[in-house]
């Protein structure tokens, strides 16, 4: 049992995935995505343990990276590695202030400077070379507290859904962003969404965050793993 927000689940699909220990999410954090993409009770500490008495489990895919040196790391959300990440990046460095307003100065201190990022994306074997504002591999639908950035993403389809938002001129971004909230960027024609079982990422000095979390630098090589992942639900 895992009692938070995306983090905690987070670190609780380190600890299931790939075993047969069930999940159980107890959803108190701030953003709760994932707990509420799988239908889960958000801030109701007492009927997300009534749920979680009743015992019934439903499996879910992961997606997991072997590390060189054999590590396994597995996230159940979306991993970030564009715009998002480097934010994420910068406001980690800070003590101070405390909270979202973090990030939001991080966001106000990045733009000015952030430059469309190369990448080379292997799907599925096939190599893609771009430019890009933002990468995002989604598992699931949303993070962020409800940014639908990969927004037919299921947990249960074996497929891993990778936005692509393609270079664009900073003030056309800030417009296309915003829509990540309802999920129409999907409409943008810088955006692309491409589906794939195996997905490697490469991008010179860009650290992933998957689930909310720092999870590894650039180049990875991610795949889905079907059912990896039991949840009290």
């Amino acid at each position: 049992m895992v009692a938070g927000g995306d983090g905690m689940v987070h670190l609780g699909t380190n600890l299931c995935a790939g075993t047969d220990v069930p999940l159980g999410i107890i959803a108190a954090g701030t953003g709760n995505d994932i707990a509420r993409e799988l239908g889960l009770p958000v801030r109701d500490a007492a009927k997300s343990v009534e749920r979680l008495l009743e015992g019934r489990t439903r499996p879910v895919d992961a997606a997991r990276l072997v590390t060189a040196t054999g590590e396994e790391r597995w996230f159940v959300g979306v991993l970030a590695a564009g715009f998002d990440a480097v934010v994420n990046e910068r406001a980690n460095g800070w003590r101070w202030p405390k909270g979202p307003m973090r990030y939001n100065l991080a966001i106000l201190r990045e733009l000015p400077v952030f430059r469309p990022i190369p990448y080379v994306l292997t799907l599925d074997g096939e190599r893609m070379e771009t430019e890009a504002m933002l990468v995002a591999v989604g598992n699931g639908p949303a993070y962020g507290g409800g940014m639908k950035v990969t927004p037919d993403a299921a947990f249960d389809d074996g497929l891993l859904d990778v936005l692509v938002l393609h270079r664009l001129p900073v003030p056309e971004f800030l417009r296309v962003f915003p829509k990540v909230f309802s999920g129409t960027h999907t409409s943008h024609p810088a955006v692309e969404i491409v589906r794939a079982r195996t997905v490697s990422l490469e991008a010179h000095g860009i650290v992933s965050y998957a689930d909310g979390e720092r999870f590894a630098p650039l180049p990875i090589g991610l795949e889905v793993v079907p059912g990896a992942l039991s949840v009290l639900a």
